[in-house]
């Protein structure tokens, strides 16, 4: 028997973990102004803020 294909775009970098964080509402403000500013998810500004910082830190 073949095992069934999962649907969807193969990547190189798969997202397989999920993370749960607790914010405040002004927080979530600041998070959800920027995604609809910047037309993206949530997840995303998460992830490029966390590159942002360690960026940051390896200067």
């Amino acid at each position: 028997m073949v095992a069934k294909k999962k649907p969807g775009p193969k990547t190189d970098n798969p997202m397989d973990t999920m993370l749960r964080v607790r914010v405040d509402k002004i927080t979530l403000e600041k998070l959800d102004n920027s995604a609809k500013e910047l037309n993206t998810s949530r997840s995303e500004i998460i992830r490029k803020g966390i590159h942002r910082i360690h960026d940051d830190l390896k200067k």
